[in-house]
């Protein structure tokens, strides 16, 4: 898509400001009112957690000193706490745009900042020797009240601010250079979020004249690229966003440099990243700025050892309950058809990392007998008579157990493939190999979903990819509770 020729076009004539109020307006005003809406939930909090450890029934407990203790001996600790505290959420950008538009951050960086806080309140009390001493079981509770108190109070703030009309004012208004396929995609879910920080009022064509991809039909086109100061003078935007991979680097330093005059934020959308996009992080090396994926939730070391953890103890508890399981099938299937009750088979593991994976036998000895390859499929005459119930009930999978307590598994992730097919897989399907940035895992979200054996690889990626840019210790019990209620735990 181009713009008509530039041949006696006239130039844009509009007033220079515009007088409505600006977001970054609304967002200092609700900024201050939840800065001291915070701070006086916080007082209250300690309060009351005060009154509970001191005067009730709870007085009684601890040493006899702690049970005289009135509000005035704690007006010192509670000015400590409540200052700490903010401190805290300062440091956690707590106020920012982010976390007033999406209540789920609100809810992470209330926790992270609460327990931050319990651990600095009692550190600092036991280092300086506060007089009268801080009871523990008084912070225990000023943390659990902060929490509850904090969460409620920003749930009701959230309630309000969700409001469209007030959500739009308080949103950037942001003007975007070019327009790609990739951003197009991205804008279609992006429109209906309540949680964005901008709004798009309109596109200007690139330095070229001509868009990489066609911009919608509801989208204005507000100009041309040499437009584009007059059009920042203008106020009709706080944000300008490059989604043009094809600008050469004089426009980018040109683009950059208009909008630092015109006092704009300056975004520019990398293109060449088309998944695990919630784990890119800039960084410095060498003070030379770095984009890349960085900062997955696995990538973390206490989420991996967490993780193991739960693996472990899963695998001893599965392996144990299983054993009965293993005896009987195994008895069954070695009188339908003699032989090793187990098969092995290699699979491609995390970094790509080649391991025998075990299943009970569901198939005959010789059902790849002719060296090829594949999944099985209905009414497969491989198949043994007991191998159709196993698959069904996923208890040809009970002796992978063994693998997540190796290492080799987990017990939730994307499911192994065979290196065979995963040298075309990775070729033909977009983004495959990416699964591979975690160990696989018995049970997965795509199987949990329906996506098992002879089904879409693309969108088994897209749920496998979903889970890894999204894991958590919730997340990983909801699948395995998912799996035995469904039954599509694996492949």
């Amino acid at each position: 898509m181009s713009l008509p020729p530039e041949k006696n076009e006239p130039r844009l004539n509009l007033p220079l400001k515009q007088p409505a109020k600006t977001s970054k307006t609304v967002y200092n005003q609700l900024l201050g009112l939840s800065f001291l809406l915070d701070a006086g939930v916080i007082l209250l909090a300690l309060l009351l957690a005060h009154w509970i450890r001191f005067g009730t029934a709870l007085a009684g407990m601890g040493t006899v000193s702690l049970t005289t203790i009135s509000l005035t001996d704690y007006f010192g600790h509670f000015f400590l706490g409540s200052t700490l505290m903010m401190l805290i959420l300062i440091n956690f950008r707590f106020y920012s745009r982010e976390c007033l538009l999406s209540y789920p951050v609100t809810l992470k960086v209330i926790l992270k900042s609460s327990l931050t806080w319990l651990f600095a309140f009692l550190t600092i009390s036991l280092v300086l020797q506060f007089s009268p001493p801080i009871s523990r079981l008084f912070s225990g509770l000023s943390m659990l009240l902060i929490f509850a108190g904090m969460s409620s109070s920003r749930a009701l703030m959230w309630t309000l601010i969700s409001n469209a009309k007030f959500s739009s004012s308080l949103r950037q208004r942001a003007l975007v250079v070019g327009w790609s396929e990739e951003f197009a995609k991205a804008t279609e879910s992006f429109k209906a979020a309540p949680e964005r920080h901008f709004d798009i009022v309109g596109v200007v064509a690139p330095p070229g004249g001509e868009f990489a991809h066609p911009v919608p039909h509801d989208m204005p086109v507000m100009g041309r690229f040499r437009d584009l100061q007059l059009l920042l003078q203008m106020r009709i935007c706080q944000m300008v966003i490059v989604a043009d991979d094809l600008l050469q680097n004089q426009d980018l330093l040109r683009l950059a440099s208009i909008c630092e005059k015109e006092m704009v934020d300056f975004k520019l959308v990398p293109t060449c990243f088309r998944v695990l996009l919630t784990g890119l992080h800039l960084e410095s090396v060498g003070n030379i700025p770095v984009l890349g994926i960085s900062k997955l939730p696995l990538h973390s070391a206490m989420n991996q050892y967490v993780k193991r953890l739960f693996d472990i103890v899963g695998a001893l508890a599965g392996l144990t309950l299983s054993l009965p399981v293993i005896a009987i099938m195994g008895a069954i299937i070695h009188r339908e058809s003699p032989g090793s009750i187990f098969y092995r088979q290699k699979r491609l593991g995390a970094g790509g990392r080649i391991f025998d994976m075990i299943k009970l036998r569901s198939m005959k000895l010789d059902a790849e007998a002719d060296g090829k390859v594949g999944w099985t499929v209905e009414n497969d005459p491989r198949r043994l008579k007991v191998g159709e119930f196993m698959r069904k009930w996923n208890l040809d999978e009970v002796p992978q157990f063994w693998n997540v307590l190796k290492g080799d598994m987990s017990l939730v992730g994307p499911r192994p493939e065979r290196p065979e097919l995963i040298e075309r897989f990775k070729e033909d399907i977009p983004h495959y190999n990416a699964r591979h940035n975690i160990k696989p895992g018995i049970t997965g979200w795509a199987q949990v979903n329906g996506l098992r054996g002879d089904t879409d690889l693309s969108e088994r990626v897209r749920f496998d990819l979903h889970y890894i840019e999204n894991w958590n210790v919730i997340f990983d019990f909801q699948i395995m509770l998912l799996t035995f209620f469904r039954r599509e735990g694996a492949c």
